[in-house]
């Protein structure tokens, strides 16, 4: 399994509009852009998937940008790679909708579906607030560094 660009950068853009929850001002695509290293255009696909989702809300104009609709700590990444991926399975035979050429099903689907298990508890119990808050003991590390 592998996650894609479109989860990878949704997740980092809804890390950094964690970094502002709570704020009254909200956070323009241009600055989530410029700190995560997303290209704008991208990012506002992103952002449109991630509100029809719930995860953001945003408001357009010169006083608008975006913000976390939700707390960041009631955000399972889970639920984001969702979103953004679709269904979350190592192999095709595990989707609903597959139809397994061996129809009796075969010696590797049990280890699939632990696979699928394991990957399902990570991602379900890590939050974008967990990830924000590692994030900002990384930048504050990164700002000691001295020569």
């Amino acid at each position: 399994m592998r996650i894609s660009t479109k989860g990878d950068y949704g997740i980092r853009a809804l890390i950094e509009l964690a970094h502002h929850y709570g704020e009254e001002r909200l956070t323009q695509s241009a600055d989530i852009a410029a700190r995560q290293n997303i290209p704008e255009s991208y990012l506002e696909q992103l952002l449109a998937t991630l509100r029809r989702a719930g995860f953001v809300r945003s408001v357009r104009g010169p006083q608008g940008g975006h913000a976390l609709a939700r707390p960041p700590d009631e955000i399972k990444v889970s639920e984001v790679i969702r979103a953004l991926e679709g269904e979350i399975v190592p192999v095709e035979c595990l989707e609903a909708a597959s139809e397994c050429s061996r129809a009796g099903g075969c010696a590797q689907r049990e280890m699939w579906e632990e696979v699928q298990k394991a990957i399902m508890s990570v991602l379900d119990r890590v939050t974008i607030g967990e990830l924000a808050a590692k994030d900002r003991q990384r930048i504050l590390r990164a700002d000691r560094y001295v020569i």
